[in-house]
Parts: C-alpha cells; structure tokens; sequence
C-alpha cells in the first residue's frame, strides 16, 4: 500500500518547553486530539521505545511504538495496527512515521509534523490537522483553563456561606491533612480581595493564596484574579437539596497540569466533605 508523507507546520508564540508540555499531558493532549475524537487519549508511559494506545472512550484506536523522543525537540511514533473491541491486529500500513519537530528560535516556537499516510486516511487529515495544530498554538500561547466539580449534598445558601465564610474556609481549605489554613479574609464584593495563608503543618514551608474580585453574584457565581494574573470562575448550580460547584482556573507552567488538577479536586473534595458534615 502506497504511503505519503505529509507536512504540517504552525508558528507558536511561546517556548519549546511550553508546546511540548501542551503536546504531551493528558489533560492538553486530550484537549487538542479532540478534534479527531472527543474522547481522544493516549495511553503510555511516555518512554523512548516504550509501546502506546491512541485510542477514543470505547478502548478501539491504534497501537504504536515511540520509535524517538528528545524531549522538546522531537516526538516520533511508529503505527503498529488498530485496536478493536480490545483486539490488536496488525495493518497494511504497519511502519508508518507521525513525527513532531520543535525548533525555538528567540521565545518562538516552530512546530512541523510530518505522516506517513495512505490515500485513504491522506484528505482527512489534512482537512482535520490544522484544526488540531490551531488548538495547540491556542493552549500554548495563553493560560491553559483546567475544570473540576463536586456534587454537594447541602442547599446552595449554605454552600455559598462556607465557601465565603473565612472561619468556614480555614477548617477546608486544604489539599491534604499535612496542610492548613492559618488566617482567612474575605471583602466579598466587586473589587474586593481576599486572602488564604496556607502552610505545612511542620511549620516547612507556606504561601499566601488571594485574589480580586471581578464578579460577584450570590448563590450562583464567583470570578476572580490572582495576584500573577490568572483568572478563576466558581459556578454554583442548585437542585433543591444538592449544589453542584463548578470551578475552572488557569493553570500556572511549574507544576505538571494534572498535579494542579489533583490539588484543586482535593481541596474542593474537602469542602465537599465538610459542607455535608457540619
């Protein structure tokens, strides 16, 4: 079977390390993949020779080898066969290069792909490629957003009054035992800041978590600022006796993305926990 190789580049305004880490995570990578599927992920421990499944929410997908990885510079898979109901077979077109290339030059990054890829599959992905790159170069060159929930068995008046509370907020707001809150201040209102000292309990090491109000409307949304510009919205959504509070924040570049998923989950899981409770 004949395979073409075919190319597709895009100029980003942000570092290597900043689009690799877009290319690869699984929270941006199921982002920008949506475009092929909505349930899109891959499943690897992301080593050179190591074995990986690109496959939709069903498990049906392909399998593939990382055939070379220099990170920040360079991703390249070999296409092995297809995944169906579970079962791995071998294709027609086994041996097939996806390859991604990333050169920085002055903050800027030039990402160019290049398939190996067979009449068949040739106009769909040059139809549907670009689209993918364009969410990448979105991710990459602004805040990465990252949402989590919790379904809260208490009415939306007593959800919003321990979520603004400061004495409430002191006794929840904290990602795992070895951690709390020390001081609250809340000024709930357009304009106002408010402030969370969060520290290890040893005493280690600590941090002051704040912001500005940018909206406020009671029993239904919170938006706000951090202090190095990210922004966060807290949506409250009541069905009689159950809250569900929805809260998407930009992600900052330290942490890995699904690290600061984990973190924000948690602590709402402990509000959670202690709305139900008390």
């Amino acid at each position: 079977m004949s395979v073409t190789k075919t190319a597709f580049e895009t100029i980003i305004n942000a570092s290597a390390q900043r689009v690799w880490k877009v290319l690869w995570s699984d929270l941006t990578y199921r982002k920008w993949t949506s475009v092929f599927s909505p349930d899109s992920q891959a499943r690897s421990d992301w080593n050179e020779g190591s074995k990986i499944l690109f496959v939709d929410g069903t498990g049906n997908g392909m399998h593939s080898v990382i055939e070379k990885k220099i990170p920040e510079v360079q991703m390249t898979f070999k296409h092995i066969g297809e995944i169906k109901d579970g079962i791995e077979t071998v294709s027609a077109w086994q041996g097939a290069l996806e390859s991604y290339f990333l050169r920085e030059e002055n903050g800027v990054t030039i990402l160019r792909t290049e398939m190996d890829l067979t009449e068949e599959f040739k106009e769909y992905f040059e139809g549907t490629f670009p689209k993918a790159l364009a969410l990448v170069k979105e991710l990459s060159e602004n805040f990465v957003p990252i949402t989590i929930q919790a379904a809260i068995q208490a009415p939306v008046e007593k959800v919003w009054d321990y979520w603004t509370g400061p004495a409430h907020i002191m006794k929840w707001n904290t990602a795992s035992e070895d951690w709390h809150t020390t001081a609250s201040t809340n000024d709930l209102r357009v304009g106002g800041s408010f402030s969370s000292r969060m520290e290890a309990k040893d005493g280690s090491v600590g941090f002051d978590f704040g912001g500005v109000y940018n909206e406020v409307e009671t029993h239904r949304l919170l938006r706000y600022t951090m202090s190095d510009g990210r922004n966060v919205r807290v949506e409250f959504s009541s069905n009689g006796n159950e809250t569900t509070v929805v809260e998407t924040f930009d992600a900052e570049e330290i942490n890995a993305y699904e690290l600061q998923q984990f973190g924000w989950q948690s602590i709402l899981n402990n509000f959670k926990t202690y709305t139900e409770t008390n």
